[in-house]
């Protein structure tokens, strides 16, 4: 896999299903299992590996300590790993002119993207403002893998 499109066709071959890993401060892996889709970053346009997270979730933590961020998924015996410093959009994380309802409509894109579907969005968004959810926004300056089999 050479860029980003592979990963976006990728992930989408199974609602986005990943491993996402950051080090903490001790420089020790952790990793855990999210969903996740390729969208364009919402400030600079460029196309990202996108997911939601808690705002509490330790990784969120990690990416604010500086952490790069590896997303990876195997699929078969084919995988893909992209690697980058991440942006973090939440609640207490708008950018310059960037308000709750873009937010709100960001975390939508994000769950899109990841292969989510949902009936009632209204609902969704409550449940992302009581849950403290954010974007994390991983710039994929590095992506390895292998091509699928033909």
């Amino acid at each position: 896999m050479s860029n980003i499109e592979d990963v976006k066709s990728f992930l989408a071959s199974e609602t986005g299903l990943a491993t996402v890993s950051t080090t903490q401060a001790d420089g020790r892996v952790l990793s855990s299992v999210v969903n996740c889709g390729v969208i364009n970053h919402p400030v600079h346009g460029q196309p990202c590996v996108a997911l939601v997270s808690r705002g509490s979730a330790a990784r969120v933590g990690h990416v604010r300590r500086g952490s790069h961020v590896t997303v990876s998924a195997r699929r078969g015996w084919n995988w893909v790993a992209a690697t980058g410093p991440a942006d973090l959009i939440g609640p207490h994380n708008l950018p310059d002119n960037y308000d709750a309802d873009q937010l709100r409509l960001l975390l939508r894109e994000i769950y899109q993207a990841a292969g989510g579907t949902h009936d009632d969005y209204d609902e969704y968004d409550r449940a992302m403002v009581e849950d403290g959810r954010i974007a994390v926004l991983v710039a994929a300056d590095r992506i390895l893998g292998n091509h699928p089999q033909s």
